[in-house]
């Protein structure tokens, strides 16, 4: 079963009630292409006043509660439809993300079946799975790092090769006016 209709209905969800949220996780990770799954969504967002009124009128629309299971340990918010099998995180703060706008400067806009997307770079993903180390997490490291050094690898072949080696310089090249 493809997760695609959920997450899709979950960014129609957010685009319509104006909730700024990235997408991180193993779900990110598959967006970019890592061969891995996973049962849930992930999400950056701030933790405002606002966005929390935002958060409970997504909830509302996606017919799903909110949850607090770690509460107080954790400011994570666990929206859920259990008939729908969706369970959606956002967390105000992520492990080895220094702040929501350091994330979302380098995550991609993205479409998904014509759903807006904040999608968080891999490398930020991989940063911050190294960095919560949960069992989880360490167990698709691997499959993670090879993921993202082939992108770059990828990535540099595409670029074109720089055209400064060899070239004259541009005093060399240039001849100077003759004397009066």
């Amino acid at each position: 079963m493809s997760a695609t209709p959920l997450l899709r209905a979950v960014l129609q969800a957010l685009h319509k009630h104006g909730l700024e949220a990235v997408l991180i996780g193993n779900a990110g990770a598959a967006i970019h292409g890592a061969p891995v799954t996973t049962i849930d969504f992930d999400f950056m967002f701030r933790d405002t006043p606002v966005n929390m009124r935002k958060l409970k009128a997504v909830a509302k629309e996606l017919k799903a509660v909110i949850l607090r299971p770690y509460y107080p340990v954790s400011k994570l918010y666990r929206m859920v439809d259990d008939d729908l099998g969706l369970q959606v995180d956002f967390m105000p703060v992520i492990d080895g993300v220094k702040s929501f706008n350091s994330l979302r400067s380098r995550a991609s806009r993205v479409m998904l079946e014509n759903a807006p997307l904040l999608l968080a770079s891999l490398a930020d993903i991989v940063t911050s799975k190294q960095a919560a180390a949960r069992p989880r997490d360490v167990a698709v490291m691997e499959v993670l790092q090879r993921t993202l050094h082939e992108q770059s690898q990828a990535s540099s072949e595409k670029k074109p090769p720089s055209d400064t080696a060899g070239s004259p310089r541009r005093s060399q090249s240039r001849k100077r006016p003759a004397p009066h």
